[in-house]
């Protein structure tokens, strides 16, 4: 996704996304993409990492694709 970047996850079913190109706080990006697109992340700032938000891919691959493609136009709609 453009402006989002992260390492291949390395085991866990956790992927942690950095999201400082989009210039929004973990907790304020967080907040917005659940209130707007419906998908629930992690804030950073709970690891430590302000400029990254956590997601889980514990689900099935139509959900994880849905997921993604609402993320994807949440980054769209605020660039």
């Amino acid at each position: 996704i453009p402006g989002l970047s992260c390492p291949k996850p390395d085991g866990a079913f956790y992927v942690f996304i950095n999201i400082s190109k989009t210039g929004m706080k973990s907790l304020d990006f967080c907040s917005a993409l659940l209130e707007s697109h419906q998908v629930a992340a992690i804030p950073g700032i709970a690891f430590g990492a302000d400029d990254h938000i956590r997601l889980s891919y514990a689900t099935d691959m139509d959900s994880i694709q849905k997921g993604m493609e609402r993320l994807e136009a949440f980054v769209r709609d605020k660039g």
